[in-house]
């Protein structure tokens, strides 16, 4: 199961959101949810006539985690956590894997996983420069409370927990990325009764917000739901990608592309807003270039190509 969309994404294609009500991350999450969950339900689970190929349990176990983990994100965020510091969190992290340095971690202990000395470095590499380059673009980062720091510290290690056990059981189920899209946004929404409140209070101020005029189709709706349909339907997009990946490759890999992609956003962002590149960015980009050769072992490979031409050259 990759939540790369839900909080995680949220707030990287929701800002103008965020800044005019920062706490709405509930009533995001939630329309992500019930949207993935209905087209699931109708294309994928047959009106509910098809049966599961993984047993639901092991659905509910990791919908635990996750709604756990996205509560927590939300939570830190309520507490008025400065965005830039939630950014450097998210920065090493995604909310279904972790920090690649966790899933690391967890991999090792859990499954028994042994790296080479390349991968490890490569690891530390990625996860350096990211944070250099969020660090230096965040415009300061404000002092917070044990208790914003905490719960961001619980998600990022629960997270990373939960993007292993997903990769178990594509081992032992086999691999149903369409279906695992459908269940872990489905059996979390009962859960979402207990944030209604909040839900419906953004649901007041959404309607509440100035009016926007769509392009071509001239419509007029609060601009705060206009936001909230782009973000679903380019975060759907997205998530589907993310989970076809999910049963092609190992959770450490899934982490480092996922964290990749955020990489390639936060400078995007830079170089579109004209923020400046300041030559710390410029040394975390090389750091991330550098361990995403090293990973994905780009000069072995090249090696064994020249050499097997070469074979092949004296064989002619």
């Amino acid at each position: 199961m990759h939540f790369e969309v839900q909080l995680e994404n949220d707030y990287d294609t929701f800002p103008k959101g965020t800044g005019k009500h920062p706490g709405c991350g509930n009533i995001v999450t939630f329309a992500q949810f019930l949207f993935i969950a209905v087209e699931g339900f109708l294309f994928e689970a047959d009106l509910g006539r098809k049966p599961p190929a993984i047993p639901l349990r092991y659905y509910a176990i990791m919908v635990t985690m996750f709604f756990t983990v996205s509560v927590m994100n939300n939570y830190a965020l309520n507490l008025n956590i400065a965005m830039p510091l939630h950014m450097i969190f998210r920065s090493v992290s995604d909310i279904s894997h972790g920090s690649l340095i966790a899933n690391m971690i967890l991999g090792i202990i859990i499954l028994k996983k042994r790296y080479s000395m390349f991968k490890y470095t490569s690891i530390a590499l990625v996860s350096a420069g990211i944070f250099i380059c969020t660090f230096m673009s965040a415009k300061q980062v404000t002092s917070q409370s044990s208790l914003s720091i905490g719960a961001l510290t619980f998600a990022l290690l629960m997270s990373a927990r939960m993007g292993i056990f997903q990769e178990t059981l594509y081992k032992q189920f086999g691999k149903h990325s369409k279906e695992a899209l459908f269940y872990n946004h489905a059996l979390p929404l009962p859960g979402f009764i207990f944030l209604a409140s909040d839900i419906y209070d953004h649901v007041v101020l959404f309607n509440k917000s100035e009016l926007y005029q769509i392009p071509v189709i001239s419509v007029a709706m609060p601009i705060m739901w206009f936001y909230l349909l782009m973000n679903v339907v380019t975060q759907y997009v997205c998530i589907r990608g993310v989970f076809i990946l999910t049963t092609e490759c190992t959770s450490l890999t899934v982490t480092l592309v996922v964290t990749l992609r955020k990489f390639v956003s936060l400078i995007f962002s830079i170089l579109y807003f004209q923020n400046p590149f300041t030559l710390w960015h410029c040394l975390g980009t090389l750091f991330v270039f550098i361990g995403t050769l090293m990973y994905t072992e780009v000069w072995k490979n090249l090696g064994t190509t020249k050499s097997q031409l070469q074979k092949d050259d004296k064989k002619d």
